[in-house]
């Protein structure tokens, strides 16, 4: 009776967090590369912060917290730390929250992005995203910190590692067959978009 009830005991703090749990897309963009999840590969996380704990495990790279008077907060990813000027944010659906990544809960089917990113007087960079329309085309957006349409130049859309196609934000690329070859936009100032297929 007893090692029943140390069981029961057991699970019903473990239940409650794994059914809080969401399964949501996680890509991680360093400062030079991706760090992990190039096509936002689905994990199951709590909150923003559990979505970098998920992929740290998944991808088995390094991160670090401090935790202040305000909270918890990501100063490394890999081999950056933050500085003055730049660090460590996320955002979640193109959104980058008013609080804390550990107070962020997540539904299935969020998307969720950490990125290390310089900071200006207007802000952090715009974050690119790529979708795939009909015929084998893509397009390109690029979002603020609000997940509003952001003006971003030299934007690039790069079919694997052969070829490189300029375009502005919202046109239609159309690449041509390309079976197996991942895509993903780059821009100036910007921070590189998933990859699609």
């Amino acid at each position: 009776m007893a090692k029943r009830l140390t069981i029961l005991v057991v699970l019903s703090l473990v239940l409650p967090a794994a059914a809080l749990a969401a399964t949501v897309h996680v890509r991680v963009e360093g400062k030079t590369q991706t760090i992990w999840g190039t096509t936002a590969p689905a994990l199951n996380a709590a909150t923003a912060q559990d979505a970098l704990e998920q992929a740290s495990i998944a991808g088995e790279f390094y991160y670090h917290v401090t935790v202040t008077g305000f909270g918890p907060y990501v100063d490394q990813i890999g081999r950056y730390g933050g500085d003055a000027s730049s660090g460590w944010v996320f955002k979640v659906n193109n959104v980058s929250p008013p609080v804390g990544a550990d107070k962020v809960t997540l539904a299935d089917g969020d998307n969720v992005l950490w990125y290390y990113a310089t900071f200006g007087p207007n802000g952090g960079p715009p974050t690119l995203g790529l979708t795939a329309v009909a015929g084998g085309c893509y397009r390109v957006a690029a979002y603020d910190d609000a997940g509003k349409p952001a003006a971003v130049t030299d934007v690039v859309v790069h079919v694997g590692s052969k070829q490189s196609i300029p375009t502005t934000t919202g046109a239609k690329v159309c690449p041509g067959p390309h079976p197996g070859v991942l895509v993903r936009a780059t821009a100036t100032g910007a921070v590189r978009s998933n990859s699609l297929k």
